[in-house]
C-alpha cells in the first residue's frame, strides 16, 4: 500500500491528473456510483477549502478534478441522524432517526432501493451506524463490517455472537480480541497502519471494483476514522504548525452562549481526551496532531482506492462523491466532537466527480445541504426522484443556475436536552432557535469564527425575525413538529 500512495502523492505535487483516468464511457452504459465518506471530518482538512498544511495528497487530487460544494452542511450533527439523511434523502425528524443508535426502519429505502435496478451489483463497508451493524440490509447486496460494539442494538433474532469482517481479519492475523471477545477502537488504532480499519477497508474496496468490471456497481465505503479515539499510527507525521490548534481556541462567545454548550465545554475540560490536558493549549496542540494523521491515514486508504478504479479501467464511468456525516470541533471554541451549531461542527466537505459531465475543476459557492445528495444521485443516475424526498438535484447549481430554495436547514433533536432548529442564509447569516435554551444568531460574513452571538442584540431583530420565518416555513413543510420558544 505504501509505494502506491508515496505514486499518487507524487502525482498530487505535479499535478498529474492519472488518478482519474480511464476507459472510455460508452454511451448508454450505467454509470458506477463510488460513495465514500468519513466520519467525523470538518470542511477545513483539505486544499480545496484553505488548509493546504494536512498530508492528504489524494483528497486534493481529487477535489482538484471534482465539483467541490464550498458550503455543504450536515442535517444533523451526530452520526445516526446525519448517515439517515445521506442514506436516504429524508429529514431525520421524517426517517425517525433523530439521535444516536435508532435503527433505520426496514421500509424506510435508502438509495440502492430507490435506484431499484437488478443490472447493479451493491455493496456497503466500514460503519453502519443506523441499526444490525454487521449484517446486509436495505438493498445492499454485499457487506463488509468494521464495528462490533452496537451489538445491544441488534434486532430480534439477530445472532449476538456474530462478529464483523474486520473482526475476522484480525482474528486471522493471529490477534486474540479483548473483553466481550471484541476488537475495542482503542486498541485497533494501536495496531500496525496496514492492520488499522482504513487500510482494511481500501483491500477490501478494491477488491470489489476489481471483481465488478463486467456490471455496473454501487458502493458505498465510510471510514470511521478521523472519529475519535484520536490516536492512530501517523500522531507525529504533522508538525504543530501543520496541525495548528484552531484559531477560535479558546473562542468563548460572551453573550449567552447555549447552556448545552457551557456544560459539554466544562465536561471536556474536567475529563481532557486520550490522557491530554485540555485546559492546556499543549494538549489540544497535541489532539489537532493526532486529528491530522488521522485524516491522512484515509488519504492513504483512498490513494488505494482510486488506483484499483483507475487500473481497472471503470474510472471515466464513475461517479464519486467524497463527504463525510458531520465536523468535528478540535478545539475551537474549546470544545471537542459534533452536537453543537458552530461551523466546525455542521460544515464537511462535498466533493462530487462526474467524469463525462464535468471534464475541469469548479466550486459551487451557494450553501447546500446533504438532503440534496440522494436526488442528485437519483438524477444522475437516469432516475426521477420520487416526490416523498424533500430535496432537490445540486446538478442545476453546476449549470450555474439558481434552485427555488437556497437557504439550508439543520436539525438537533434530543429526548434528554434541548432541540433546536437553524438556517444558513444565502447572505452568510445563521440562526439557531433551541426550545429549552439560549438562541445563536452569527453574521459570518464579518465574524467567520462565531465569537459574536448577536441573538439578543436590538441592531439585527429584521435579520432575525426574517430568518425565524423561513425556519417556520421549512417546519410547515416538511411536517415537523418541534415548538420554538416565540
Amino acid at each position: 500500500m505504501t509505494s502506491i500512495t508515496r505514486r499518487r502523492a507524487v502525482q498530487a505535487l505535479a499535478g498529474a491528473p492519472a488518478i482519474l483516468r480511464g476507459a472510455r464511457r460508452v454511451a448508454g452504459d450505467k454509470p458506477n456510483l463510488l460513495f465514500l465518506w468519513t466520519d467525523e471530518q470538518r470542511a477545513d482538512t483539505m486544499a480545496a477549502y484553505g488548509n493546504t498544511r494536512f498530508k492528504v495528497p489524494n483528497m486534493n487530487l481529487l477535489a482538484a478534478r471534482s465539483i467541490v460544494f464550498d458550503r455543504c452542511y450536515d442535517t444533523q450533527p451526530v452520526c445516526t441522524p446525519a448517515r439517515s439523511t445521506v442514506l436516504t434523502g429524508l429529514w431525520p425528524h421524517t426517517n425517525g432517526c433523530t439521535e444516536n443508535n435508532i435503527p433505520l426502519k426496514q421500509e424506510t429505502r435508502t438509495f440502492p432501493e430507490l435506484l431499484n435496478d437488478p443490472d447493479y451489483r451493491t455493496a456497503y463497508m466500514g460503519k453502519w451506524h443506523l441499526g444490525d451493524e454487521i449484517f446486509a440490509q436495505h438493498g445492499f447486496q454485499e457487506w463488509i463490517s468494521i464495528e462490533d460494539a452496537y451489538e445491544e442494538f441488534y434486532s430480534a433474532g439477530r445472532d449476538h455472537s456474530a462478529r464483523s469482517s474486520y473482526h475476522a481479519f484480525l482474528a486471522g492475523l493471529g490477534y486474540k480480541p479483548g473483553e466481550g471477545n471484541i476488537f475495542n477502537r482503542k486498541w485497533t488504532v494501536r495496531l500496525p497502519i496496514d492492520h488499522c480499519k482504513p487500510a482494511f477497508l481500501a483491500r477490501e474496496t478494491s477488491s470489489f471494483i476489481r471483481r465488478n468490471q463486467a456490471r455496473p456497481w454501487v458502493l458505498y465505503v465510510n471510514f470511521l476514522e478521523p472519529h475519535m479515539p484520536f490516536f492512530g499510527p501517523l500522531n507525529d507525521l504533522h508538525s504543530e504548525a501543520e496541525a495548528p490548534v484552531p484559531a477560535n481556541y479558546p473562542g468563548v462567545p460572551v453573550e449567552r452562549e447555549p447552556e448545552m454548550y457551557q456544560s459539554a465545554r466544562r465536561k471536556i475540560l474536567e475529563r481532557g481526551m486520550e490522557g491530554n490536558d485540555l485546559k492546556t493549549r499543549a494538549g489540544w496542540q497535541r489532539l489537532n496532531r493526532n486529528y491530522a494523521g488521522l485524516c491522512s491515514q484515509v488519504d492513504r486508504a483512498l490513494g488505494d482506492i482510486l488506483g484499483a478504479l483507475e487500473d481497472s479501467g471503470q474510472a471515466d464511468n464513475t461517479i464519486i462523491v467524497f463527504t463525510s456525516d458531520h465536523g468535528e470541533m478540535m478545539g475551537a471554541h474549546t470544545l471537542y466532537g459534533k452536537d453543537v451549531l458552530y461551523e466546525e461542527s455542521v460544515r464537511i466537505p462535498l466533493l462530487l466527480r462526474v467524469p463525462w459531465r464535468q471534464g475541469r475543476a469548479m466550486t459551487v459557492k451557494q450553501p447546500v445541504s446533504h438532503i440534496d445528495l440522494v436526488p442528485t444521485l437519483l438524477e444522475l443516475m437516469g432516475r426521477r426522484s420520487p416526490p416523498h424526498l424533500p430535496g432537490g438535484s445540486l446538478l442545476p447549481l453546476v449549470e450555474g443556475k439558481q434552485r427555488r430554495e437556497g437557504h439550508v436547514f439543520i436539525e438537533w433533536n434530543s429526548s434528554s436536552g434541548p432541540s433546536a432548529r437553524a438556517v444558513i442564509s444565502l447572505d452568510g447569516w445563521k440562526l439557531g432557535i433551541y426550545d429549552t435554551d439560549s438562541g445563536i444568531l452569527f453574521n459570518r460574513g464579518r465574524d467567520p469564527l462565531e465569537l459574536q452571538n448577536l441573538y439578543y442584540r436590538k441592531e439585527p431583530a429584521m435579520v432575525l425575525r426574517r430568518l425565524r420565518s423561513r425556519i417556520e416555513a421549512w417546519q410547515q413543510r416538511t411536517l415537523d413538529k418541534l415548538a420554538l420558544p416565540g
